[in-house]
Parts: C-alpha cells; structure tokens; sequence
C-alpha cells in the first residue's frame, strides 16, 4: 500500500504525516512556519522531504492563499506574504524531486469531507470553517468549485452590513471568527477580560447563562450567512469545521437560528442539514491526500 507525505502549511507551524491510501497515519509531526523569505520555506519543506524520500509515493500539501491545484500555482500565499505569483509545484519539484500537489487549505477540507467524511453522499453543499477568519468551499457535483479565478468560497470577504460597506468591522471573518465569539461573550459578561475558544465553551458547558446567550448571538450570525450562501447555491448539507465545531452545543444553536429564519420568513426552499465537519485539525492533511490521490486517476 502506497504512503504518502502529506503536509499543511499554516501560518504559525507546518503539520506533516505519513498518510497511507487507507489513512491509516504512521508518523505526526510539526516544525515552525518560516516567516522570512520563500528560500527558507523550500529548505524547510526539503528537510521534512529528505527524512521519508525513500519511503512516499508522493508529496500532498495544503497550502493558504488563492491557488490553482491543477497547475499547481499560487497567486497569493494568505499569511505567507512572500508567496506571489509562484508556481510552486515547479519551484518545489527541484528541491523534493516526487509527484507534488498543492491545494487551498480550505478546500482541502473540504476535500476530506467529499472523499472521506460527513459530505460523502452529496452533489452539492458548502464548508464553513470558524477559525481566525472564515474559511469556506462550495461543492458542486461532488467535487470542490474554485471558480473561474480560484475563488469561490472565499466566506472571509462576505459583507454583514451594507451600511458599512468598506471596512472589516462587519465583514464576516471578523464577526465570526474567533474574534467575534470573544467580543460577543465579551458584550454579555461586561468585561474586557480575554478567552479563549476552550474557556468560552467551558463556561456554557458548565451553564453560564450569559455565555451561551452570546454563543446563541454568534451562531446567529453564522446561521444567517449559511441561509444566505445556500439561497444562492442550494446546498444539500453545510459541513461546519473548525476547532470549535467540536462544540455540540454551537451546531445545535446554529440549526436552531438556522430554524427559527426559516420559520420567521416561511420560506419554502429546501434547508440545508447542519453537520460537523467528520475531520478535525487532521482535515488539511486529509484532504490533501484525497485531492492528489484523484489527480492520478
């Protein structure tokens, strides 16, 4: 059975893992994310490839930035600031000479979810993931839509509030990412005192009101963008990732505002089911196994 190294790349720590066909993962590991310059990200990258050269198939990395999988070239790198225009399979081929694959860590996945996970069974539906910012993907016939110019799904840039229009303060990323859980758990408690996710959820979880009224207000607003996305795209399920979507008590909110919209406009469209991503802080890696086992095919 063929194994492959598989990597993603984020903006604090590179994950990598020696994935086999069946998923079965032998080795795990991380190293620090070089900030500097893009030759010491390639010699980074190279190290981890020269310790399993012998033993892989292939090299499947996740990647930040808008990138085009099947050339494997990136037009920005997100939080890799010296990644610009680059053909990065290219570039990485001469470092680590073997079958390379790059794709965007969120439709990676998404990936995971297609190929492996809760969105097996369907055509079409979207990923929503809440982290930093929003991290998203649309599903179309099975596999992930990037769009004419390898964008779609870019959830992060979608506008809350047409009457401010401009800045980040109501774009979604920023009112749904973890930043706007804190300040919402924030407005409730009446503090300025820092959380983080684990503390939040520990507090609801152990019955604090005010806390899971503020989780109730974010989910909220993540319920009314998923009503917003699927009336466009007409989604069969919406996968929520993310390390809080470990949380039980966030998805069952966000089916309820996802039902109390539904019921307040008594609109007649079909509605989306809620599910929890199957793969968590491993969806990367397994998504970006699955995309470059399909491009073999």
């Amino acid at each position: 059975m063929k194994t492959y190294l598989c990597l993603d790349v984020g903006g604090s720590a590179i994950k990598y893992a020696l994935i086999k066909e069946d998923l079965e993962m032998t080795y795990k590991s991380s190293v620090k994310t070089p900030m500097d310059t893009l030759e010491n990200f390639i010699e980074t990258i190279g190290k981890i490839y020269d310790q399993y050269a012998n033993d892989i198939s292939g090299m499947a990395i996740s990647m930040p930035g808008i990138i085009d999988p099947n050339k494997g070239y990136q037009f920005t790198g997100g939080a890799l600031k010296y990644i610009e225009n680059l053909e990065t399979v290219k570039v990485l081929s001469q470092r680590c000479p073997t079958h390379i694959t790059i794709g965007n860590d969120a439709k990676c996945a998404a990936n995971a979810e297609i190929g492996y996970g809760n969105l097996k069974d369907i055509q079409d539906g979207a990923v929503v993931i809440l982290g930093t910012g929003i991290g998203g993907c649309l599903i179309k016939n099975h596999k992930v839509h990037t769009g004419r110019h390898f964008s779609a799904g870019e959830f992060s840039f979608i506008k809350t509030n047409a009457m401010d229009s401009v800045s980040w303060d109501w774009a979604w990323s920023t009112r749904n990412g973890i930043k706007g859980l804190l300040e919402r758990v924030q407005e409730q408690l009446e503090t300025d005192k820092e959380y983080t996710g684990i503390e939040i959820f520990d507090m609801a979880n152990n019955g604090n009101e005010k806390v899971i009224k503020a989780i109730d207000c974010f989910a909220l607003e993540v319920a009314t963008q998923i009503f917003n996305v699927h009336i466009i795209f007409d989604c069969e399920k919406v996968a929520i990732g993310g390390g809080i979507s470990a949380q039980s008590l966030l998805i069952d909110l966000i089916k309820k505002n996802l039902d109390e919209i539904y019921n307040g406009l008594g609109v007649d469209v079909y509605k989306p089911e809620i599910v929890p991503c199957y793969f968590k802080n491993d969806a990367n890696l397994i998504g970006a196994l699955y995309q470059h086992i399909q491009t073999l095919k």
